[in-house]
């Protein structure tokens, strides 16, 4: 026990400061809102709140035009053809075009958006046709940036059930396709990413220094579990959180010290259970040689996008865990719209500076060629 409690008084001294700081000395959108407000409209939707970055009653489109969006999902056409072969084609995806993405980014101030292919990307088919359709898609994507310069970036997939494959397309996207980085999904059947299987994937992407966005997706294990309550709602969060758990304790994030991890969802449930995590390698000794670093550690250089996280219930806990250098600005189009994320992030109390951080800022250290 007293091994236990040395180890959760060094690993638990999680950057609560800066959090509380934060929170006492935000704009005054932060503050209680409802009698303020109402005697602030009064003067007019041009009045502004100090510390705050936009004018009230503005769009964040009107004063914000270059946010970067880290999680914003595309469909080409053969991919949805693809998907309508096996009943996964529902009218979100046939719905999607260039025109409307470049709409939702219009609303919300949005300059870039780097691609990405949501779940279930190709593991619902065999290796040779995942190859197939992974190449396909990623040199679509890749014409879509060329004919809007400045717009699209990109991170590729990759067919994971063919690790021949999965290399060869990797050093096809990042040296010819000149994509921005892979992304992948959270499991495959019931394997996650820290997975023996995934570690050739892993080494070369480390040996790269490239970043690897992950989106969740339901195990096998974990289908339809509730009728009436779709994978989204419950185990796309707890899928992320079940893959940085593998990542972290397989060694694979201390053998990948130069692999980019970004997680969606603000990391799923990983922010709640991170004294849990903390407690693993104390409670069974032989993972603390696969966490050298400290599992904080390895949680800490990690980063975490706000698709469907720009609340305050998500924000609280993640901005606990992370430094604001960590946040991503993701949408999660066409499930979710820029703007809805906007107004989340701006009504959640971040300063202008951290605001500036999350929407761009912390994008343009992952991505330098964005800075144009």
């Amino acid at each position: 026990m007293n091994a236990l409690k040395t180890s959760l008084a060094q690993e638990t001294a999680l950057p609560g400061a800066a959090s509380s700081a934060r929170m006492s000395a935000v704009c005054g959108c932060a503050a209680p809102r409802r009698g303020f407000l109402g005697g602030l409209l009064a003067l007019g939707a041009t009045a502004v709140l100090p510390g705050c970055s936009a004018p009230l009653g503005a769009s964040a489109a009107d004063t914000v035009r270059d946010r970067i969006d880290t999680h914003h999902h595309l469909f080409s056409p053969a991919y949805v053809a693809e998907l309508a072969k096996v009943n996964q084609a529902p009218p979100i995806v046939r719905g999607w075009s260039v025109a409307r993405t470049l709409d939702d980014m219009e609303k919300a101030g949005v300059a870039t958006s780097i691609l990405s292919v949501t779940t279930p990307q190709v593991s619902f088919t065999d290796g040779a046709n995942a190859r197939r359709i992974a190449r396909e898609s990623n040199e679509w994507t890749a014409r879509l940036a060329q004919d809007n310069p400045g717009r699209f970036g990109q991170f590729a997939m990759l067919p994971m059930q063919d690790t021949d494959g999965a290399l060869r397309e990797i050093e096809y996207a990042l040296d010819v396709l000149k994509a921005d980085g892979i992304g992948l999904l959270t499991s495959y059947g019931d394997k996650w990413l820290g997975h023996p299987s995934f570690a050739p994937v892993m080494d070369e992407l480390n040996r790269r220094k490239a970043i690897l966005y992950t989106h969740p997706t339901a195990a096998n294990c974990c289908r339809n579990l509730q009728s009436d309550i779709p994978p989204t709602v419950i185990e796309y969060g707890t899928d992320t959180t079940r893959t940085i758990t593998d990542i972290v304790f397989s060694g694979t994030a201390a053998r990948c010290p130069d692999l980019r991890f970004i997680f969606s969802h603000a990391g799923g449930t990983l922010p709640f259970l991170t004294e849990r995590l903390i407690k693993m390698p104390v409670l069974d000794p032989k993972l603390a040689s696969r966490v050298p670093n400290g599992v904080l550690h390895e949680l800490k250089r990690f980063y975490y996008d706000t698709a469907w996280s720009a609340h305050p219930m998500a924000l609280a806990s993640l901005t606990r865990l992370v430094d604001v250098s960590q946040i991503l600005f993701g949408s999660d189009y066409p499930y979710r719209t820029g703007a809805d994320h906007v107004k989340g992030l701006r009504e959640y109390g971040f300063s202008a500076a951290e605001l500036r951080a999350i929407e761009r800022g912390n994008a343009l250290r992952l991505l330098p060629r964005w800075k144009v």
